[in-house]
């Protein structure tokens, strides 16, 4: 006999779906893994990486994962992923874009941006921003401004050009890629919540 599907929580993120553990400390080490694994996907998605000609800036997979693990960890822990992501790359971890780290990048910036952008799309996620395909994409367009209202600013003052020149250097080129991952996320996101709510 078929049991009914739980329903789902109103306020619930993809990571609060996850089997509860049974007391405080398994609660505490299953955040820890996922704001572990967040950092991870991040930095493996930094390494899918390609080159833009006469820009800093690659294209990289990074920026698809840290608002994915925004989105699914919700804001708190989503931030402190990408903080995680961010730290360990500054003390020398390699998994950056195309496996650099430190503190000389220009493109620092859009790692900074990451956790605002995580904060953001999180708590927007918290909101049930996730669960349509339109609240979804617009939800990942937001992050995506997230990244370069910091991004950008720290590039021009990184290579010492005007922000007109930053946003020719490191975000035009990359608005139609944008635009593809808000789409992909928009056909994800709601479909992993359409089979959650079948189970």
């Amino acid at each position: 006999m078929a049991t009914a599907a739980t329903p789902v929580p109103r306020r619930a993120v993809l990571a609060d779906l996850l089997p509860a553990a049974s007391t405080r400390l398994g609660a505490q080490v299953r955040d820890l893994a996922l704001v572990a694994g967040g950092a991870a996907l991040t930095g493996a998605a930094a390494q899918l990486s390609v080159n833009v000609p006469g820009s800093p800036v690659p294209v990289t997979g990074q920026t698809f994962a840290a608002l994915l693990v925004g989105t699914a960890l919700g804001a708190r822990r989503g931030v402190a992923s990408l903080a995680l992501y961010l730290l360990a790359g500054l003390a020398g971890m390699p998994w950056f874009a195309e496996g650099t780290s430190g503190w000389t990048m220009p493109s620092l910036g859009y790692v900074l941006g990451f956790v605002l952008a995580a904060g953001l799309t999180g708590a927007l996620a918290r909101r049930g921003a996730d669960r349509t395909p339109v609240n979804t994409a617009v939800t990942m367009v937001l992050g995506s401004l997230a990244i370069y209202a910091v991004g950008v600013p720290y590039l021009a003052a990184s290579l010492h050009v005007s922000l007109a020149r930053a946003a020719e250097l490191g975000l035009y080129p990359y608005l139609v890629g944008d635009a593809l991952k808000a789409v992909l996320a928009a056909g994800a996101l709601p479909l992993a919540w359409k089979l959650v709510g079948k189970r």
